[in-house]
């Protein structure tokens, strides 16, 4: 394996898997959240001010195998160019006859972006055939796309075949890998994960990986209701997996056989419907009344977790404590995000991965100060369960 910072692109295209995966305006298309996107402009650079010309290939959303504009990644070149300070080339089809020309044609410091990778139906199928016609656009292969790295899709790692001595990770995949590792394999104490969201089920893996590394593991999001149930708390009409009562009792044994402090809500913000204007109140997390549900933490839960955090010199954190997209409900996803930016601040590392929790920083401002925000939601959670990523194994091969 090769390293992009000692690699020598003078002369070369380097193919690079971005991921340009970012969610656009239903009516203009334009790009309304520019985070992979800025995220990919470090590597791409490098490329460039080493003498390279690169070739960016990218998936966005989920087409029917078929060009439709909605997901066309041409929907993304203002927002590139913005970035890059000058302007790119594009083709309008990945393999076809006049892509490759283009990027055959490219001169050091031209950018050209592929069309959608997803309008052929090879690429999720990991067909070898689309990848060898994919790797023929470059003289380097370089994965920066680590919310695919998960995936063994045709560009994500069928395609490093073709580059046995040629290909790396960039800048964006290495920070992610070299994140994630210090969370799980640091000494340096304490070391609390925090992890919301809706669903006991979605993250039985993940707690139970973190029990054997973390220190203290706060419970918060719609999560939280199950837990309570489970111990006979009431819950009203809150959101519980009535298959996973167990289940969260399970969890909350093995924690304490493992000395971990496992910290639940104690108060929250309930409501009569599932709306921003709801009939609200505030109350004990295990006395809501029938025909109520919770949707936040409340002021008591808030101050003991962030007591925690800000005492804490790792932090991981995945899912949201409450409905944050509604103003009404986002205190105390807002509350623990200030609280983790307060404790990068006094010298923790911070990681906020997760599609909602990083949502949230970005909404609140926040993402600049953290240590790391991961761009992969789901590829995050299976590197911290210890899955082999195939998108990383294909280039460590």
């Amino acid at each position: 394996m090769k390293s992009i910072s000692t690699y020598d692109f003078k002369g070369k295209r380097a193919l690079i898997r971005v991921d340009f995966n970012v969610p656009l305006n239903k009516e203009t298309l334009a790009v309304t959240d520019d985070t992979r996107i800025r995220a990919a402009i470090l590597t791409i650079k490098k490329v460039l001010e080493g003498g390279g010309s690169v070739v960016l290939m990218s998936h966005l959303g989920r087409p029917k195998n078929i060009p439709e504009d909605k997901f066309s990644l041409k929907n993304c070149i203002s927002t590139i160019e913005k970035y890059l300070g000058f302007p790119i080339q594009f083709a309008t089809d990945c393999i076809g006859e006049r892509a490759f020309e283009k990027s055959a044609a490219l001169k050091p410091g031209e950018v050209l972006l592929l069309e959608n990778l997803r309008f052929h139906q090879r690429e999720e199928k990991g067909d070898r055939g689309y990848a060898e016609l994919l790797s023929k656009h470059g003289d380097c292969y370089i994965n920066d796309a680590f919310g695919t790295a998960h995936r063994a899709h045709a560009s994500t790692t069928i395609v490093a075949e073709f580059f046995p001595n040629d290909k790396m990770f960039g800048y964006l995949l290495e920070k992610e890998i070299h994140s994630v590792d210090k969370v799980l394999n640091s000494h340096e104490k304490p070391l609390t994960a925090i992890v919301g969201g809706a669903k006991v089920s979605s993250k039985i893996t993940i707690i139970t990986k973190l029990l054997d590394k973390v220190d203290n593991l706060i419970i918060g999001g719609g999560m939280a209701y199950t837990f309570i149930k489970a111990q006979g708390g009431k819950v009203g009409k809150s959101l519980v997996e009535e298959d996973h009562l167990q289940t969260a009792l399970d969890i909350m044994r093995i924690a304490k056989e493992k000395g971990v402090n496992i910290l639940l809500p104690v108060d929250t913000i309930y409501a009569d419907e599932f709306s921003d204007s709801a009939n609200m109140k505030e109350g004990k997390i295990g006395e809501i009344p029938d025909g109520w549900m919770g949707l936040d933490i409340a002021k008591e839960s808030i101050e003991i977790f962030r007591k925690v955090i800000l005492e804490s010199k790792l932090i991981l954190w995945n899912g949201p404590m409450g409905v944050f997209e509604m103003k009404n409900f986002q205190k105390g996803t807002l509350e623990i995000a200030k609280a983790v930016a307060e404790a990068t601040k006094k010298g923790a590392f911070t990681l906020v991965g997760g599609g909602d929790s990083v949502a949230a920083v970005n909404q609140f401002g926040l993402a600049d100060q953290v240590s790391h925000v991961s761009t992969g939601g789901g590829a995050m959670l299976e590197y911290l369960e210890g899955v082999e990523l195939p998108g990383i194994a294909a280039i460590l091969k």
